[in-house]
């Protein structure tokens, strides 16, 4: 057993870091540094190209250490997905934190105490009474708070319509204590089209949308500093970035199938995996089974939204994310199973019983939120670092 660990001590799952792959007990997210990094850099790079600010959500990986390699030294800031989040980010030092959900108004005190250890953490609303029950909040307080009116732009969700006459009387109902950052919104629906040009075309109707609105509330006396949008499919195939001021992909840094299929990146650019250990061989069906099942893969299948789907659960392959063992994937998952059919016996040659394999995510977010922090490689079967990572929402 190793004892490295590149930042702080191990957590108390461990005595001592693993020193390998071979030594680590299974199920286990694993995060490889160099791709993680290597994502980064690209988004930067194509970020900087369009003339925007690059504001990395935060969502997927959940990792100071991974927020550290993405940041953007033009703007500095995160997008989160839940007040966990924003709080792990601020303990650790960040101050420019968006938390890209609308909020209720039960949320507005803990909103107000992790805001307090935090320069800047702004948050979405949709609602004129929303925005009346943080000026309500502000009035009866004394809390500056911070927030972006959410635009839908197509994906259906949260936001309100750039078009919607409440837009600019939402504007209106937030008082003096309350500072309006500017507008904000993701085209879902980027995540339902397969083809390049179908998502370039989502991409233009998103920075259409979001531009539209800040427009308006121009034009009707409000200061509207941020103008932001994006995921990761719409970033990388948007033809233009005009009238924007920041990107807010997040999926990019550790990749996964589904951004595999629809061309955002490419099966050696994703970071992430699970090691798994073969822990069953069915001979007699043409199966075998690991011991990564739903809970440690999720149940999620993306790619089954675009089609055709042959990613299953995940995809099989060696140590060094290799697919030595062909097009081998998870076919089905129980909680603490996951089998694959038809394996050849040349494949149960190769995997005896014991033996550990990587398993590539279908949707790396939902893989990743099943576990407390990462086993860090640079591409070997070497575990270099832990890092840790923060789940929950309060």
């Amino acid at each position: 057993m190793g004892g490295l660990v590149v930042n702080g001590s191990p957590p108390e799952v461990f005595a001592t870091l693993p020193a390998t792959l071979h030594e680590a007990t299974t199920p286990v997210v694993l995060l490889d540094r160099q791709r993680v990094k290597v994502n980064a850099e690209r988004m930067l790079e194509h970020a900087r190209r369009h003339g925007v600010a690059l504001r990395p959500h935060m969502k997927t990986l959940k990792s100071i250490e991974v927020a550290r390699l993405a940041l953007d030294a033009r703007h500095g800031g995160i997008a989160v997905s839940t007040l966990n989040e924003a709080a792990y980010f601020a303990r650790h030092g960040l101050q420019d934190i968006q938390l890209a959900v609308c909020q209720a108004p039960a949320a507005l005190p803990r909103i107000a105490e992790v805001g307090s250890h935090c320069a800047n953490l702004s948050f979405f609303i949709d609602s004129v009474e929303m925005a009346e029950a943080v000026t309500g909040f502000t009035q009866a307080t004394g809390a500056q708070l911070n927030v972006w009116i959410e635009i839908d732009s197509g994906g259906r969700r949260t936001g309100v319509e750039p078009d919607d006459p409440c837009l600019l009387p939402m504007a209106a109902a937030l008082g003096p204590l309350v500072r309006l950052c500017g507008v904000a919104t993701h085209a879902g629906q980027s995540y339902a089209n397969q083809s390049a040009l179908a998502i370039a075309d989502i991409a233009e109707t998103e920075r259409a949308a979001v531009v539209h609105a800040a427009q308006r509330l121009r034009a009707g006396g409000f200061s509207v500093a941020g103008v932001s949008a994006g995921s990761t499919p719409g970033v990388v195939h948007s033809r233009s970035a005009a009238g924007l001021t920041e990107w807010r992909p997040g999926v990019y840094l550790a990749g996964d199938l589904f951004q595999v299929a629809v061309g955002s990146l490419r099966v050696e650019d994703i970071a992430v995996s699970v090691l798994a250990t073969v822990i069953s061989h069915q001979r007699a069906r043409g199966e075998m089974i690991i011991d990564a099942g739903a809970l440690a893969l999720s149940l999620d299948r993306s790619t089954q939204g675009l089609g055709a789907d042959d990613a299953g659960y995940g995809l099989v392959t060696d140590l060094l994310g290799r697919a030595s063992y062909g097009h081998l994937r998870v076919d089905a998952v129980y909680q603490e199973h996951g089998k694959l059919r038809e394996v050849s016996a040349a494949v149960f040659a190769a995997l005896p019983v014991g033996s550990r394999v990587r398993i590539i995510p279908n949707h790396g977010c939902m893989t990743a939120a099943m576990y407390n922090h990462y086993l860090v490689t640079e591409g070997g079967e070497e575990i270099v670092a832990c890092w840790s990572r923060t789940n929950g929402w309060s």
